[in-house]
């Protein structure tokens, strides 16, 4: 019974010192990190997931078109013979702008084109990535992802949140 008496009070010295160590201090977490590591797999998981509903459309429309490195969408119906688009040229141009639905965005005809000024933003950035690749009387077809065009959000007006769009493209002139 003795040697029960001291088994129990050694282990409970035991356990009374072992408690009055410090406890092992973990590695703060850098939220920032976390945070952004979650935000790149989204954006990345999004991304394949546009690519994939643009691939079923393209299939089911039967469209050829080429995918550049930035995720853009393109086919160039008639490559035109004047002057190249490049930044800081005007370029005018007439165009209609759909959802994969078919509804019309936004549309400019050969009577009132749009007018911009390539490089000063004032456009979605995978339509001026698609306007650099054409030539004055070019016609072209761009399927722009969301992250390409107005992302989350849209436009506040016609483009709802998260959307592809397609833009159909007529370079009418090219200034300098």
């Amino acid at each position: 019974m003795n040697f029960v008496k001291s088994y129990l009070i050694c282990g409970t010295l035991i356990v009374l010192l072992q408690a009055c160590n410090s406890p092992v201090q973990e590695k703060p977490i850098d939220t920032d990190k976390v945070i952004r590591k979650s935000l790149i797999e989204t954006n990345k998981y999004m991304r394949e997931r546009n690519r994939e509903l643009i691939m079923a459309f393209l299939n089911r429309a039967e469209w050829d078109m080429t995918e550049t490195p930035t995720g853009l969408w393109y086919m160039i119906m008639v490559q035109g013979d004047g002057e190249t688009v490049q930044k800081g040229k005007q370029v005018i141009f007439a165009y209609e702008t759909r959802l994969l639905s078919g509804k019309i965005c936004y549309s400019a005809d050969t009577l009132t084109p749009k007018k911009i000024v390539v490089g000063k933003g004032n456009i979605e950035t995978g339509l001026e990535e698609g306007l650099l690749m054409l030539r004055e009387g070019s016609r072209a077809r761009f399927i722009i992802p969301p992250y390409l065009a107005h992302g989350n959000f849209g436009d506040s007006q016609n483009i709802p949140g998260s959307a592809v769009l397609i833009t159909e493209i007529q370079v009418l002139e090219v200034r300098r």
